[in-house]
């Protein structure tokens, strides 16, 4: 072929606009028009795309080159002039570009001899494409990657996901635009948005398997198709007739990329195949596997992440359920999902010493990391009728599925492991499901469910005799009964308790006690006993390298150190919290953290209102993927913010900042909240001693007030609300010891 291409065709059909290639396309287009490159070669999984990108690049600049070929990458050489030919060339000094298209398999070492046969060449540029790189010198590899999918959908768990939002993923756009090629009628709605996203997301990005997806809406509605590809997705089929065998179903596409592979490759492929996507190298025990880099080589392993330093790895679609199919019916499937439940029993086994000291940070990390295999692992055990077993890994995952959010699911675990086990489950089995039960009620927002189930906790507990077990359950009641609105209870529960775990030495434990005893003590008016407790608490958290405890320990002090009129001391000790909480990706009590420092910030640095919009934002959206719910009173404190916020800011800049604190992660919302400055430790140069103590906020409401201002001509003249200026003239008062706004103009005429 010379000159332009006018009809280039892609394996198939006709070449259609590229979706979402843009940068790849922009970069091939560079590199072949570069007179140094001589070999170029677009690697990736099959499926994924590399000759669309190829032809259409071609078809683009084509018409640069003096002649292109498009010879069979099997031949060892095309026919070309000889350079002092001048026939069939445009211009005698003009470039060569030879398109090799599908250099695999058997076609590899051929394609590989007629790069090295053309470098001999100066006017040929090769074009070559390739599961693999060619191993040539010279070679420059542009990868390409499966299409991006929809992020993490944010809110709560069922809601409905924004069209606008999901068809920002290339994935998605490709889709919507094929299924309108099948149906011309098709939109990306409210109701079929999440469901689009889900077969995207299943079938990792990859281009082919989303167009053969979008096919099968002439078949089925939107929302059938995730039910239907979930470990499944090689029944995707019906590609067009004139395309290669291998793009027109995913099950001939995957047993097509796994050919040639030698028996050691295949096996661990197998093995593997059985693990969730994002499993790390050791946790896999592949350190020492020299397979791997085959395989990753090949696209049969993908890296999808990095976790402390350690690759997060993936067989990819359609080649993973390809591989569970192989194994199910060689009779192998039953044998790797054991040692898979093994492996993870014994991961999450040797944990447990350290999530309690100095390991806790990386350990919550790594767990949370592979916390979609741990579930499988239990769905093994399950599967197995192994009750004991599942009932040790269960419990072992109480303070990682706390940190992680996943309370749902650890209270159902536990319900479904208990009913499973029956009474041939230990009853000291039981009794920690009953209370490991009530500690995931209580984060839910269910504390006299909590309450109940500490309760049959101790029941079962009695007849043990376990008394440092029954001592952490009555700790765990006291808590629950002081969230159900019992302080009287809850102390005299956690004043037992504490005597109980200081007396055994249980010092984790009795640092918690204290922690929640200090909380009744507040509650109860007693500020003084409470500190008391609170100082021993955060001690002794520092000590043994306990994080999630000081954090929560912090978080009380931050409460405690606010009813005290003492924002500075709040303020460090909320910093703090967020610091711990968000060094492992904390979900539960994070959410918490976030929306009592907004509202600390709005008192400290009224300037700061849009970054406390967005704190509020995101602790509302963490806190909706838990599906934990808040105490009315508290639900009403940040709703009373979030009105005062938006008549502040006006509609439409409370809107973009509460948009962009939707899509925070836990390490952005950490990071927005300790990016905000910290509360001015000295009032301004020539203030009196007495207005050192006053925030700039309250300075300002007692000049106006010495004018004479009323309190909503001072809400008007500062853009806040009349109910905030009360709040501040209240604090002006008792601060500067005056009874009356005479007095206070009085004090504040002695600052001159």
């Amino acid at each position: 072929m010379s000159g332009r291409q006018e009809s280039a065709r892609h394996p198939l059909g006709p070449v259609t606009e590229l979706v979402g290639r843009e940068l790849e396309a922009a970069a091939l287009r560079e590199r072949l028009r570069d007179p140094a490159v001589r070999l170029v070669t677009v690697t990736g999984r099959a499926g994924v795309g590399k000759s669309r990108l190829a032809v259409e690049v071609v078809r683009e600049i084509g018409g640069e080159f003096a002649r292109v070929e498009h010879p069979d990458p099997a031949v060892a050489r095309p026919d070309l002039p000889e350079p002092h030919d001048a026939a069939g060339l445009h211009d005698q000094a003009g470039r060569i570009l030879v398109v090799l298209d599908g250099c695999d398999h058997e076609a590899r070492p051929a394609a590989a001899a007629a790069v090295e046969a053309l470098a001999g060449d100066p006017r040929v540029v090769v074009l070559a494409t390739a599961v693999e790189p060619l191993g040539v010198y010279g070679e420059q590899l542009l990868p390409l990657a499966p299409l991006p999918v929809p992020g993490p959908r944010r809110g709560p768990a069922g809601g409905a996901a924004d069209p606008h939002e999901v068809q920002e993923a290339a994935s998605v756009a490709l889709f919507v635009r094929r299924a309108r090629d099948a149906d011309p009628s098709f939109a990306l709605t409210l109701e079929n948005a999440g469901a689009v996203a889900e077969v995207c997301t299943l079938l990792d990005g990859l281009p082919l398997a989303v167009e053969l997806a979008a096919r099968r809406l002439r078949l089925f509605p939107a929302h059938l198709l995730p039910g239907r590809l979930r470990g499944r997705t090689t029944v995707l089929s019906g590609g067009p007739a004139n395309a290669p065998e291998r793009h027109r179903s995913l099950a001939a596409l995957a047993e097509w990329s796994c050919r040639g592979l030698d028996d050691g490759a295949r096996a661990l492929l197998g093995r593997l195949s059985v693990y969730e996507p994002g499993f790390g190298l050791s946790a896999a025990g592949l350190s020492a596997e020299a397979a791997v880099e085959t395989l990753l080589d090949r696209g049969l392993l993908a890296v999808v992440g990095e976790e402390q330093g350690e690759l997060r790895l993936a067989v990819p679609e359609p080649v993973r359920s390809h591989c569970r199919a192989e194994l199910a019916d060689s009779g192998g499937e039953g044998a790797a999902l054991d040692a898979h439940a093994e492996r993870y029993r014994l991961l999450v086994t040797a944990a447990l010493p350290g999530l309690r000291g100095t390991g806790q940070e990386r350990l919550l990390r790594e767990l949370a990391a592979e916390g979609d295999n741990v579930s499988g692992a239990l769905r093994r055990l399950r599967e197995r009728g192994d009750s004991e077993t599942t009932a040790a890994l269960v419990l072992g995952c109480r303070l990682p599925w706390l940190a992680q959010g996943r309370l749902r699911e650890g209270l159902e675990w536990c319900d479904d492991t208990a009913e499973a086990g029956g009474p041939a489950l230990p009853e000291a089995v039981r009794a920690r499901l009953a209370d490991t039960s009530g500690v995931f009620a209580l984060a839910l927002g269910d504390p006299q469910e909590a309450v109940r189930r500490h309760r049959h906790a101790l029941a079962l507990g009695k007849g043990v005799g376990d008394r440092r077990q029954n001592a952490l359950v009555s700790a765990r009641l006291g808590a629950a009964l002081l969230r159900a609105g019992d302080p009287a209870g809850a102390r005299a529960v956690l004043v037992t308790a504490l005597n109980a775990l200081e007396s055994m030495g249980v010092t984790g434990g009795a640092a918690e006690a204290a922690g929640s005893l200090a909380a009744v003590l507040r509650a109860e008016g007693d500020r003084r006993k409470a500190r008391e407790l609170l100082d021993r608490s955060v001690e002794t958290f520092r000590r043994i390298h306990d994080g999630r405890g000081l954090a929560g320990a912090l978080r009380t002090a931050a409460a405690l150190a606010l009813e005290g009129d003492e924002p500075d001391p709040a303020d460090r000790a909320l910093r703090e919290s967020l610091r711990l909480y968000g060094a492992f990706g904390e979900r539960t009590e994070l959410p918490g953290v976030l929306e009592e420092f907004a509202l600390l910030l709005l008192r400290t640095a009224p300037a700061q209102q849009p970054r406390a919009v967005r704190l509020l934002a995101a602790a509302d959206t963490l806190r909706g993927e838990t599906g934990a719910r808040v105490p009315d009173e508290w639900r009403s404190a940040a709703e009373r913010a979030r009105t005062e916020l938006s008549a502040r800011l006006g509609w439409t800049d409370f809107a973009v900042a509460w948009a962009e604190g939707v899509r925070m992660t836990v390490p952005g919302a950490v990071a927005e909240a300790l990016s905000a400055p910290a509360p001015s430790r000295r009032a301004a140069a020539g203030a009196a001693p007495e207005a050192q103590s006053l925030t700039p906020r309250q300075v300002q409401v007692a000049l106006l007030v010495s004018e004479g201002m009323t309190n909503r001509q001072i809400a008007a003249k500062l853009d806040i609300s009349e109910w905030t200026v009360v709040n501040h003239v209240r604090h002006v008062m008792r601060r500067l010891g005056c009874s009356s706004r005479v007095q206070v103009a009085g004090a504040v005429g002695r600052w001159a």
